[in-house]
């Protein structure tokens, strides 16, 4: 229907231009302004309808349906509108990824709607590049719209995988979109692209702005990357910076939102799963041949305040249909939850200590590959396998990811270095933190966690030194140590591109996915139990703060902490562009300093006075028997923590603590029984 009202916009366009050279007084005059609009979308993963199809339920603030919403009413507002992606468009949803992205000789699902939208562009964004050239070669036929990546070619002539740019003419004015990929595609799927090169994006722009500029009248640029650095000279912001001319860019592979203004360049990026829109609004007059930017202005809009479209939604209904019976087939069952409650909300427990997830997982991987090691990530930071039935959509929510499964030899040496590479992702430790924090830099997707070795994660250590106790099988591992390591793809290839590992793989799934060998490894066994062997841990956390001249223990202060966090009055800190959450510990001096510590806590011990006693007469010793001990029993309850437990009883949780033999005063669960003597 659109392509039929998009023919119908452009017939009445001709027309008024016909009239134009027909009755000169129609046509553009000097001084003539006019108003374009360009919608930009970014990472929207694959989010056709606003459904989540882990959690089996309707979403208000994701999905294509919502921003399709907004596309209609701003043509509506102004028909000289252009709507552009920029990529990481076709994977991300178990619709996707395990339906279609597997069945090439399906129609794609996400181009398909992008056609019903009426794009005008779309930039290959990174993962475009997981399901290999093939794919991106089956996409760019099947869509109505041109796709674009400038900084990617063919090694052996020089040639453009896709086209580096477009022109699109509307209303008398020629817009030249130029579309940049991340160059850093062979980092995380290199084995996948050995055919191509990939240039810096503003070496790439120097290449084509003279051209556009013949042939455009005003240059928009869409860039599959953060407006900022990621591995260094690889940010947007040197686009802006070298080439001014670009009057509008669009950002993203970050999930940020980015609403800047550089000079005479607005710059948008958009959070994923299609959560919003960027708008930019050029406003150009014209100056004899020629088109002159008098305005331009970039707005973020939020799909959350949009209806989802009933028309886009019945359009695509037989996907999102097929994607749900997909998911109705019970492929397991859990008997219990596979990560524990969170001591303090918002920080996992499968990054601080040994999880039955992280262990599902690798175990999976060690059996099929046969390897003797496993390493694999918490994806999400809300990721559990819950009790009861187990569906795809239990799986695809403990591995995000499309991933296959690589093998590969490598020795002790590179071992250490890959460890020590992942360990980074841990804030050093500090006198007063309460909390293990995270590395604001480093994503949770990049902290691996390993099967087949015994190791501890030493925090009050600097980076690099901080794997101690690395023992296989019971002996400390040697440089010169040859082992078998199960880990993704993704990883592989940025482990091989950063020189940590250098072997070639004895083991690839592909085109079968890591997802695929995990429901394989559920449906064998039917009834799955949480099992952890605690082969790491996090040690040189110490929570005693030095300086501690309080009225309360360290550990009811602590404790008293904790619950505020809980309640929301403390709020753990994230990374500035909100994609690392746990970004910075919280230290009770800082809280002090803040005023965030109830004055009766901090107040100083009184020094003990000191008294002369005379020495009591000695008494004689009498035999008494030695007391009964008895105890009652309590269950922990949600929110519980030891100190708490101990009021109620008239107890210190130090009492508990050693008539229950628990080591770490800290980790209780709701259902665990504590003795009360």
């Amino acid at each position: 229907m659109f392509k039929r009202n998009k023919r119908i916009i452009s017939l009445g366009l001709s027309l008024f231009m016909i009239f134009g050279i027909v009755f000169p007084s129609m046509s553009f005059a000097e001084g003539e302004k006019v108003n374009i609009t360009i919608l930009g979308t970014t990472d929207m993963h694959a989010n056709i309808f606003n459904w989540s199809y882990e959690d089996g339920d309707e979403k208000d603030d994701i999905g294509m349906a919502k921003v399709y919403s907004v596309v209609t009413e701003t043509r509506k507002e102004n028909p000289n509108t252009l709507l552009i992606d920029n990529g990481d468009t076709i994977q991300g949803t178990i619709l996707s990824d395990d339906l279609y992205n597997t069945r090439k000789e399906l129609p794609h699902p996400v181009i398909d709607v992008m056609n019903f939208m009426g794009y005008d562009s779309m930039t290959l964004g990174n993962h475009e590049f997981n399901f290999g050239l093939d794919m991106i070669e089956k996409i760019q036929k099947e869509a109505d719209f041109p796709i674009l990546a400038a900084n990617a070619r063919y090694k052996k002539d020089d040639s453009y995988l896709v086209e580096p740019y477009t022109v699109v003419e509307v209303a008398g004015v020629k817009v030249g979109i130029l579309g940049l990929t991340n160059p850093n595609i062979p980092r995380w799927d290199g084995p996948k692209v050995t055919e191509l090169k990939f240039q810096n994006m503003a070496v790439a722009t120097a290449e084509h702005i003279e051209e556009l500029k013949k042939k455009s009248d005003i240059i928009i640029a869409t860039a599959h990357a953060g407006f900022e650095d990621e591995y260094g000279k690889d940010g947007a912001k040197e686009i802006v910076e070298r080439f001014p001319e670009i009057r509008a860019l669009l950002v993203g592979h970050s999930h940020s939102t980015v609403k800047e203004k550089m000079g005479n360049t607005v710059v948008g990026g958009a959070r994923d799963a299609a959560r919003q829109v960027v708008r930019f609004d050029l406003t150009l007059k014209k100056d004899g041949d020629s088109w002159v930017l008098e305005d331009n202005d970039v707005e973020i809009i939020e799909v959350k305040d949009y209806e989802a479209s009933k028309e886009l939604k019945d359009y695509a209904m037989e996907y999102h249909k097929k994607t749900l019976e997909f998911l109705e087939d019970v492929i397991g069952v859990a008997t219990a939850d596979f990560i524990p409650p969170s001591e303090i909300k918002g920080i996992p427990e499968a990054q601080l200590r040994d999880t039955a997830v992280i262990d599902l997982i690798n175990q999976v991987q060690l059996e099929a590959t046969g390897a003797d090691i496993a390493a694999a990530a918490l994806f999400q930071s809300k990721s559990n396998i819950k009790a009861g039935d187990i569906t795809y959509a239990s799986i695809f929510d403990i591995y995000k990811y499309p991933n296959t499964l690589i093998g590969i030899e490598i020795n002790g040496k590179e071992l250490k270095d890959y460890m020590e590479w992942s360990a980074r992702y841990y804030n050093t430790f500090k006198p007063g933190d309460i909390n293990i924090s995270f590395n604001p830099d480093i994503r949770g997707y990049n902290y691996d966690m390993f099967q087949g070795v015994d190791y501890k994660v030493d925090v009050s250590k600097p980076e690099g030194q901080r794997i101690v106790d690395l023992k296989y099988k019971g002996e400390s591992v040697k440089d010169t140590d040859t082992f078998k390591l199960a880990i993704n793809n993704y990883r592989y290839g940025g482990l091989k591109n950063m020189g940590i590992i250098s072997g070639e793989p004895y083991f690839e799934s592909d085109p079968k996915s890591l997802r695929s060998y995990i429901a394989d490894y559920i449906r064998e066994k039917g009834e799955i139990s949480p099992k952890t062997d605690d082969n790491w841990e996090v040690i040189g956390a110490d929570f005693k703060d030095p300086d501690h001249e309080y009225t309360i223990s360290d550990v009811e202060l602590r404790n008293y902490i904790i619950e505020e966090i809980n309640k929301g009055n403390i709020i753990i800190p994230s990374s500035e562009d909100g994609r690392s959450y746990n970004s910075k510990s919280i230290n009770t001096q800082d809280l002090i300093k803040e005023g965030l510590i109830p004055a009766e806590f901090i107040a100083k011990k009184e020094e003990p006075k000191l008294e002369i006693k005379a020495e009591p007469a000695p008494k004689k010793s009498v035999s008494t028997p030695a007391p009964v001990v008895t105890s009652q029993e309590y269950v922990v309850q949600p929110g519980d923590v030891l100190w708490k437990i101990g009021r109620k009883f008239g107890k210190t949780y130090q009492e508990l603590a050693e008539f229950n033999n628990i080591n770490n005063p800290h980790l209780i669960f709701p259902g665990q029984v504590i003795l009360v003597p």
